[in-house]
């Protein structure tokens, strides 16, 4: 245990936020995401896709050099659709300053995914609990 941490930020999930660069992205994935397709697999079993994202964003820098620095992926059969779950997330990303999510197909999310960093499998059972997010920099200070 570490103090001012989110109690969820296992040591792999420090350690992956860590050591990923600008530009590079991490994937919070729900339960029944086929994540063996991914780079690293960090598990937590048990944890919504929510909290998980929580803990995340208390640490996680936004890539404001990109258009889209987070995506979901889109219902299929019906890609304008919000389910509850990605209402949540995009409530979340407000907070901590980053942009609403962008959806994306399906396909091409998972083929995003496969290029992460690292893949963040939670227990989460609702339908499309999955979110992509591309870190950003801290700047120095003065230049904030």
């Amino acid at each position: 245990m570490l103090l001012g941490l989110d109690p969820l930020l296992s040591p792999d999930l420090l350690h992956a936020l860590a050591a990923m660069g600008h530009g590079e992205r991490i994937v919070l994935v729900d339960a029944n995401y086929p994540a063996s397709r991914g780079r690293r697999l960090i598990a937590m079993p048990g944890i919504g896709v929510v909290p998980a994202l929580r803990a995340v964003l208390s640490l996680l820098p936004c890539d404001s050099f990109v258009p889209d620095p987070a995506a979901i992926m889109q219902v299929v059969g019906e890609p304008g659709a919000i389910p509850a779950v990605v209402a949540e997330m995009n409530a979340l990303l407000a907070t901590h300053a980053w942009p609403a999510a962008v959806g994306i197909e399906r396909h091409a999310f998972y083929a995003a995914a496969e290029t992460a960093y690292a893949i963040v499998q939670t227990g989460e059972r609702r339908f499309y609990g999955n979110i992509l997010l591309t870190k950003g920099v801290i700047p120095p200070e003065g230049l904030q």
